[in-house]
């Protein structure tokens, strides 16, 4: 019986494309991230090479976002020419790994627009707050 790729001595293809990406693990309306490494394809449901971090995206009791990076793993994947999709890529560069994604300049930017709208329908129905 072989183990996984998972353990760190599965098989891959040494020259296929390789991306850093997230796979949802958790229960319904709990969702929890791993951020793994696997070969690029459109199978999502494929082993995985390596586990590079974790992020669970509900706040705890304190309002933190929990995200763990292994950023030595992560550099020897980018070096080896690994992909990046885009949500791995907005968190590594919130955690300032990367430089900032720039759709985070856009969610940033929407929410800041979103802002005066959300005050103005405070002030004129106090009840429904």
């Amino acid at each position: 019986m072989s183990l996984t790729p998972a353990s760190g001595i599965g098989r891959y293809y040494k020259h296929s494309a390789k991306i850093i990406r997230f796979v949802r693990q958790g229960c319904t309306n709990r969702p929890f991230y791993h951020i793994v490494v696997m070969e690029r394809r459109k199978n999502q449901h494929q082993p995985v090479i390596e586990q590079v971090g974790s992020y669970d995206p509900m706040p705890n009791e304190k309002n933190e976002r929990l995200v763990s990076f292994n950023f030595e793993r992560l550099r020897y994947w980018l070096g080896r020419g690994a992909h990046l999709s885009t949500p791995a890529a907005e968190l590594l560069g919130i955690a300032g790994f990367l430089p900032i994604h720039p759709r985070t300049y856009m969610t940033a930017w929407r929410n800041r627009q979103l802002s005066p709208e959300d005050a103005q329908n405070q002030e004129k129905d106090p009840v429904a707050a």
